[in-house]
């Protein structure tokens, strides 16, 4: 499970795997920068290539991605939503389904508390994932909290309904042959898997 907290100048990707007994493992998190200095279209061609690196190395079964919402910014909201959609097509490209999930649900799925300040969602994702420390800075705790929310929620929010569930078997070819694609140099999208039932 991967999850994306989309953002411009700061965007966070957290991965995790599910344990038995509705337990989480940290595999990685990080945070994709773009120089506020660039202009958006190399800002955007940053970021893409940065979740393309994270797409391919960690060939996640599902994408939980931050539902963008109106704010009083609406300059911030713009790059948050373009950023948002970025991560909704390095997905689509290999066939991995996309959930949504608002703030308000992800803090109340890891806090209990539609309301919780962004400490007290960095505080619980280190509970939840048993680390000697929160997350830092505050996107990459958001891009787990993502994560952790969809591996709660398996049924939730899924783009695409039952047209993207895949097996774990599907997955590994669809990321074979877009790998394949990648070493010979090869155009366009990546071929699409037959439909089945993902793991999460």
């Amino acid at each position: 499970m991967l999850g994306v907290d989309p953002g411009l100048t700061r965007c966070g990707i957290g991965v995790v795997d599910s344990l038995p007994g509705r337990r989480a493992e940290l595999v990685a998190v990080g945070v994709v920068g773009s120089d506020p200095d660039a202009t958006p279209d190399l800002r955007l061609l940053r970021i893409a290539e940065r979740l393309d690196a994270w797409f391919d190395e960690h060939v996640p079964d599902v994408v939980a991605v931050e539902r963008v919402f109106a704010q009083h910014n609406h300059g911030t909201v713009m790059g948050t939503a373009q950023v948002a959609g970025l991560a909704m097509v390095a997905a689509a490209r290999r066939g991995v389904p996309v959930a949504l999930h608002t703030p308000s649900e992800v803090k109340a799925a890891v806090t209990g508390s539609g309301r919780a300040g962004k400490e007290q969602v960095q505080r619980m994702v280190a509970s939840i994932l048993r680390l000697d420390e929160p997350p830092r800075p505050a996107d990459a705790a958001d891009a787990l909290a993502l994560a952790i929310t969809h591996l709660w929620r398996p049924a939730g929010a899924l783009q695409g309904g039952e047209r993207h569930e895949l097996t774990a078997a599907q997955r590994a070819w669809a990321a074979a042959e877009h790998a394949a694609k990648k070493r010979t140099g090869a155009r366009g999208p990546a071929p699409r898997s037959r439909p089945g039932r993902a793991r999460t």
